[in-house]
């Protein structure tokens, strides 16, 4: 896993795992995956799963070459509410897409460690061992 800016403000973590290194076969099933790690954790909330990709695809879009599928799962670690402003960073989001041969796993880094070590966590153990 690797900590980048994307376009030079945005501070992300980013995982490729080739299907050779994981059991998972497709986006559904790490979307399931994810959502068992959501659950195990009465502090965070599921909110949803958005479909990136179709979204775009309906909108006419263009979509990077290779990609076949792209999705995020939405969910909030949100432990407290110190200020209001912390609603502009909330919820959290992983994005995932397959990409023919692995799977590019995303997400902005968060304002709580907690929240950053639990997602690096979660998509670290995605590898075989």
């Amino acid at each position: 896993m690797k900590q980048t800016l994307l376009q030079e403000k945005y501070p992300i973590y980013v995982a490729e795992i080739g299907k050779n290194e994981t059991t998972y076969r497709s986006v559904d099933e790490l979307v399931a995956y994810y959502q068992a790690r959501i659950a195990e954790n009465p502090k965070v909330q599921f909110i949803g799963v958005f479909d990136h990709y179709a979204h775009t695809r309906k909108i006419e879009g263009p979509i990077v070459e290779g990609m076949t599928a792209a999705v995020d799962i939405i969910f909030c670690f949100g432990f407290a509410i110190p200020t209001p402003q912390m609603l502009a960073v909330r919820p959290r989001s992983i994005g995932i897409a397959d990409m023919g041969d692995k799977f590019v796993i995303s997400f902005l880094e968060a304002p709580m460690q907690p929240a950053n070590q639990a997602m690096e966590a979660w998509t670290i153990a995605l590898r075989n061992a």
